[in-house]
């Protein structure tokens, strides 16, 4: 059904300020409160729509990380939601999706589907440990493309593909 209204001349709608979606993909294990200011602070500094979180399953962790142990899924998401609740910021969102699978979710996974349900353009917030994880994956290069990376700090060691998408990241201390 159309719904006529008017005017007037010269009207122009308004322009969305922010635009993207900043994905913070992480254990969220030793990730402090602080971490989280820091990484919402990223996301306004920079006008992006939605911070999302996107904690790890232990299967996903157990994979990428042979000597790690994390604690339960729902542990960890049950504090990301207590942090956002108590901090009130309104476009932070916790994203379930990996607790709804129960099992190891490869990176495209995650990334599709967060491409998906989510406005472009898309930047993982990632520690540079994190980031020389995923750089050492063979599907790097082909959704390092599609995506850019902004590291929570300035890395020491960096993975030969991160040096050769150097163009493809930042820290996100260099922009606040």
């Amino acid at each position: 059904m159309r719904h006529n209204i008017q005017v007037p001349f010269g009207y122009e709608p308004p322009q969305k300020k922010r635009k993207g979606t900043l994905f913070y993909y992480d254990t969220f294990e030793e990730v402090t409160e602080e971490d989280l200011e820091r990484a919402a602070a990223v996301a306004a500094g920079r006008d992006f729509e939605k911070l999302v979180l996107y904690p790890l399953h232990e299967e996903t962790v157990r994979r990428m990380y042979r000597h790690v142990t994390v604690s339960s899924y729902y542990k960890r998401e049950d504090r990301l939601h207590d942090w956002r609740r108590h901090a009130g910021h309104r476009h932070v969102i916790v994203e379930g999706w990996e607790g709804k699978r129960k099992k190891y979710t490869p990176l495209e996974a995650a990334l599709r589907h967060l491409t998906e349900n989510y406005s472009a353009p898309y930047f993982v917030y990632v520690t540079p440990e994190m980031a020389n994880v995923l750089a050492s994956f063979s599907s790097f290069e082909e959704w390092i493309v599609k995506v850019r990376l902004i590291l929570t700090a300035q890395p020491q060691n960096l993975h030969p593909r991160l040096q050769q998408y150097h163009h493809r990241w930042d820290a996100g201390e260099d922009q606040q």
